[in-house]
């Protein structure tokens, strides 16, 4: 199964999620966004498979530095633009699996996944 997990490295979430993977022998590759950026290409293609809302993150510390004007018309074009700008706008982590894509980290749903 290959695996690819991105993130940033500080993430306590990714954290977790690494942590996990580590316990349950599950080989992965971890892409960090701000050491190896962001391909714009991918990051459509989340959007298509999980929608754009489920990827922004609007519980983030650059959610709430971004322009009002920005925050009040976000849209799934604008939210795209955003989020290749700015990484760390996507609610993390995302993994890549054989099946599709997971966002987030739930305990309960990489059971499912690798269990």
């Amino acid at each position: 199964m290959t695996v690819i997990l991105y993130g940033i490295k500080n993430c306590d979430t990714v954290k977790k999620a690494r942590k996990y993977l580590d316990a349950k022998n599950v080989e992965y590759t971890f892409h960090d966004f701000r050491e190896d950026g962001l391909n714009p290409v991918q990051l459509a293609a989340w959007c298509r498979e999980l929608g754009w809302e489920k990827l922004l993150n609007k519980r983030s510390t650059t959610w709430r530095q971004l322009p009002d004007e920005t925050k009040e018309n976000i849209n799934e074009v604008l939210a795209t633009m955003v989020m290749e700008d700015q990484p760390t706008l996507i609610k993390r982590p995302v993994m890549e699996h054989p099946d599709g894509v997971l966002v987030g980290f739930s305990e309960k749903a990489y059971d499912q996944l690798f269990d």
